[in-house]
């Protein structure tokens, strides 16, 4: 929940086991103790989406066994390694940062990925305050980074069951043509349109698409988004790598996000939720301020990361 500094504080210096989203200034603040931290202004609770910069997120988890270790670029391909093989963990990664390019390009190839499970999220600005700068915090060591990832891996009571869960209201829209990239990367100039060499740019401004639209791709049936960040000098830049072999079509126009997401989490079972985020496109873009995206709150940030890094995504985790 939403809390002010010093009742977090207290349940720092009273041991407990946490999440912690807020500004830097905040995270810097606090004491030393078992908790990791990112930064955010924005958040979703249960009356909806709110921006401030007076008050942190904390998550607390009732786990006795569990470590907290920081992740340079060198070292991240060992995170889900490092996680328990009965539990899960929580990683935050700050945006735009050589461990987050690192993350999003190769953390499907890091050993054990896709055997332990593994969430979290990209820490991020408050985008009207340029002057910012994404962070993460090892609140066991202090250590406020902005080129290092943290990660909470949590031991969970043996018989418990655990899942990381994706909500992605997008899809391929299937009357739009198939967009293939030859080469990997968070931009691109050039891509394959049913197979013509194309301008990405062009073909974008030419066919009228909706930036706010993701690229969804298809991995393996399941739809991927790939988000648009900006168009600039005829480079299209992405929040997330575009791969080859991969076929992407833009996605489907959603009139309404605030209904589309409460429809997808009906049948959820969200009093299991111990932990979710939603993406700032999200936020921004389905004008989520103030509305409720009932039972999931959290942090809204930069990135989604289910196993591997997503966007324009709601991520929880259910124990039960």
């Amino acid at each position: 929940m939403l809390m002010t500094y010093d009742k977090a504080s207290k349940l720092i210096n009273d041991g407990k086991l946490l999440h912690i989203a807020g500004t830097e200034e905040l995270l810097r603040k606090l004491p030393k103790g078992n908790w990791i931290g990112g930064s955010t202004e924005y958040f979703m609770t249960d009356e909806g989406g709110i921006i401030t910069d007076s008050l942190l997120f904390v998550t607390e988890f009732p786990y006795e066994g569990f470590s907290i270790k920081s992740y340079s670029v060198n070292s991240i391909g060992c995170v889900a390694e490092d996680a328990f093989n009965n539990g899960f963990s929580i990683v935050i990664v700050p945006f735009d940062s050589a461990v987050h390019k690192e993350y999003a390009q190769n953390a499907a190839g890091y050993k054990d990925m896709f055997i332990k499970s593994i969430a979290g999220w990209v820490s991020g600005i408050n985008l009207d305050k340029p002057e910012q700068t994404p962070v993460t915090v090892n609140g066991k060591t202090g250590d406020v980074c902005m080129q290092n990832a943290v990660a909470l891996h949590m031991e969970t009571p043996t018989g418990k069951e655990f899942s990381i869960n994706i909500v992605n209201i997008f899809e391929q829209d299937q009357n739009m043509p198939v967009i293939e990239f030859a080469h990997e990367g968070f931009n691109a100039v050039n891509c394959l349109v049913s197979g013509k060499e194309t301008v990405f740019a062009e073909y974008l401004e030419q066919n009228g698409i909706d930036e706010k639209l993701p690229l969804v791709g298809n991995y393996s049936g399941n739809g991927v988004n790939i988000s648009i960040k900006s168009i600039i000098n005829g480079v299209v830049n992405l929040y997330a790598p575009v791969f080859p072999g991969i076929k992407y079509r833009m996605a489907k126009n959603i009139s309404d996000y605030e209904h589309e997401f409460n429809s997808r989490l009906i049948g959820q079972k969200s009093s299991n939720v111990v932990f979710s985020c939603n993406c700032i496109l999200n936020y921004l873009y389905g004008e989520l301020e103030g509305k409720s995206i009932k039972g999931f709150t959290g942090p809204i940030t930069f990135g989604e990361i289910a196993y591997q890094l997503v966007n324009q995504t709601l991520v929880y985790v259910t124990v039960g």
